[in-house]
């Protein structure tokens, strides 16, 4: 059977007059979008473009709601109650859904952002809190994420679940990430990058940080947007995808060629 796979790049990353990266180059290539939701990143102006651009060019949107953390990009641990993390995930989701709305889209799916996201992998109470704000806002929208708590417990409440690989960081036997701290973590050789890529989309697998192959299961690529380098590796793993044959789509489309979704 033909592998599908959706390749995703994080995009609406800059703030103000800050910008991240070729965002619109990155978006000639994919096939969905994870944007940033103006907590970690991005302001009303650039959802409402990033938007825009997503629409135009038939890529889907996605919701990429992270910790109330500017300075930090996101990739710092906030303490909140389960309530907090419901309403502020909520939140979140409200206000890209109506950009989304105002261009004649929807959102497609919802992937946490850095700490958030991480906490979500390891700590129920985190990926509860997620799931509380997902299910108020449309059960029937697909939790994108790594294996670990947030799968787990989005599949035992009846949410479709994909699971992403990341291109330029390194894993755990377990499929959690390697901590950033860790030396090693985050990958920066590009033909490692694709290497990986293709290991974890076609065989399945993936070798982690401590050398060992384990056997895991992706429905989708993601593509950091927030560096220089990201717009050549965006287009390198999408021809090498392509070459050997794997069909890139949105992610409804490859959840419904697995079986699943909503």
């Amino acid at each position: 059977m033909t592998a599908h796979v959706d390749l995703v790049a994080d995009v609406g990353e800059g703030f103000g007059a800050y910008r991240m990266a070729d965002d619109a180059g990155l978006l000639d290539l994919v096939t969905s979008a994870n944007i940033a939701c103006g907590f970690h990143a991005g302001d009303p102006v650039i959802m409402d473009q990033t938007v825009r651009a997503c629409h135009e060019r038939g890529v889907a949107v996605g919701a990429h709601p992270g910790f109330h953390d500017l300075a930090g990009f996101g990739r710092r641990a906030v303490e909140l109650s389960a309530a907090e993390i419901r309403a502020e995930t909520l939140y979140q989701l409200g206000a890209l859904d109506g950009f989304a709305r105002a261009h004649g889209t929807r959102l497609r799916h919802v992937t946490p952002h850095g700490r958030l996201g991480n906490l979500c992998v390891t700590d129920a109470a985190y990926a509860n809190g997620v799931l509380d704000a997902v299910e108020a806002f449309d059960p029937t929208l697909p939790v994108v994420t790594q294996s670990g708590e947030l799968s787990r417990l989005a599949r035992e409440r009846g949410f479709p679940v994909a699971i992403t690989c990341i291109a330029d960081r390194a894993y755990n036997a377990d499929g959690s990430l390697v901590d950033r701290r860790r030396e090693g973590a985050v990958i920066h050789d590009a033909n490692a990058m694709v290497e990986r890529v293709l290991r974890m989309v076609i065989d399945r697998t993936v070798v982690t940080i401590d050398g060992v192959e384990v056997e895991m299961d992706f429905d989708t690529v993601l593509i950091h947007g927030d560096n220089p380098a990201s717009l050549g590796l965006a287009r390198r793993i999408r021809d090498e995808l392509i070459a050997q044959g794997v069909t890139l789509a949105p992610l409804a489309t490859v959840l419904a060629a697995r079986g699943e979704g909503p």
